[in-house]
């Protein structure tokens, strides 16, 4: 009779896998669905109606209440903060249930409260958590120059380098021409140039009015049909969509882009060198965090909110870096239990 064999054990957690008892631990994937999903409700009820601040007020308020109930000890580093001058989740506040791991906060009750209030696509409920201490604070510049694109060519392409030059290596590594790239970018008039050179290097362009965390997650996915991001869009943003690209793979490449001179020098005095490009590892040091999102429109990543009878319908991602795990959640929720959220006439 053959030796039975003793020295392995099938049964132990890859090391890589693994978390101590003061990190953030896979449970925390699904309880931050949660948030997301009451967000997304809560916002979802002002979809069309014009009014992006109400929207935002609602979803506010509803992830904050979620947040609460979080088992965890999180401070919220990325907040809807001094920009929009937030009576809730304001950055330095303190949100979970105070018991659990130590961890960084990043919250955007409604990515794209226009879209939301236009009733058009691409509008979600994000919330990113991160160790303490590893999220880059954006709190001097607000916006950054990005750079998103996927796995293939995350270590060719450079900030720094011109836009067709940076075209002609994604789609060197990719394998495709660059007249089959679409290159995402955000509809504003400071992009009027960046958008000629796009198409001068002969890729495509997709105009987006907002939402560039999805637009971010898009041009590191594959089978999105989108191949990177470029343009100028919010620092917090930014920062967020490195928590989901450090799972999907991919690179974010970010530089501060001051929009006067007093923030310039507002960021030369917090020590940041304006002319570093910053990767995916310096925006989020971390390999353990976690991004969730709930479409509240139809969008490019994610169903928006759909009501059916008596059912409020939710669709939702939510990513582990410290696995590399993406899960996609559908949900389904008893409107009556969330009538606290709904608009009133």
């Amino acid at each position: 009779m053959a030796e039975k064999t003793t020295n392995l054990d099938f049964s132990q957690l890859s090391r890589s896998l693994a978390v101590g008892d003061d990190e953030p631990d896979r449970n925390l994937a699904l309880e931050l669905v949660r948030v997301t999903e009451a967000a997304a409700i809560a916002g979802g009820h002002w979809v069309g109606f014009g009014e992006k601040n109400l929207a935002d007020g609602a979803a506010v308020d509803a992830m904050r209440s979620l947040l609460s109930t979080v088992h965890f000890n999180g401070v919220v580093v990325i907040g809807e903060g001094e920009k929009d001058e937030a009576p809730m989740l304001f950055n330095g506040e303190v949100v979970g249930d105070g018991s659990g791991p130590e961890c960084d906060v990043a919250v955007d009750p409604i990515d794209g409260t226009r879209l939301t209030a236009m009733g058009i696509n691409n509008a979600l409920a994000v919330l990113a958590v991160a160790e303490r201490g590893t999220m880059f604070d954006p709190s001097a510049v607000f916006y950054m120059e990005k750079l998103v694109t996927g796995p293939e060519a995350a270590d060719m392409v450079d900030l720094r380098l011109p836009v067709k030059q940076n075209l002609h290596l994604i789609a060197k590594a990719k394998g495709v021409k660059v007249n089959q790239l679409t290159v995402m970018v955000l509809d504003r008039d400071r992009h009027q140039g960046l958008i000629q050179e796009i198409r001068d290097a002969g890729a495509r362009t997709k105009i987006i009015l907002d939402g560039d965390v999805a637009g971010a997650i898009a041009a590191a996915r594959t089978g999105t049909g989108v191949d990177a991001l470029m343009g100028i869009g919010g620092t917090p943003e930014g920062i967020v969509a490195a928590c989901a690209i450090k799972t999907l793979g991919g690179v974010i490449q970010g530089r501060l882009w001051p929009t006067s001179d007093e923030e310039k020098q507002k960021a030369l005095d917090a020590g940041h060198d304006l002319d570093r490009v910053l990767s995916t590892n310096d925006l989020v040091t971390s390999d353990n965090c976690y991004f969730a999102a709930t479409g509240i429109t139809d969008g490019d990543l994610l169903k928006g909110v759909r009501y059916d009878k008596g059912r409020v319908l939710t669709q939702s991602i939510v990513m582990r870096s410290k696995s590399g795990t993406v899960r996609f959640v559908e949900g389904e929720h008893q409107a009556h239990k969330w009538e606290t959220y709904a608009r009133r006439p």
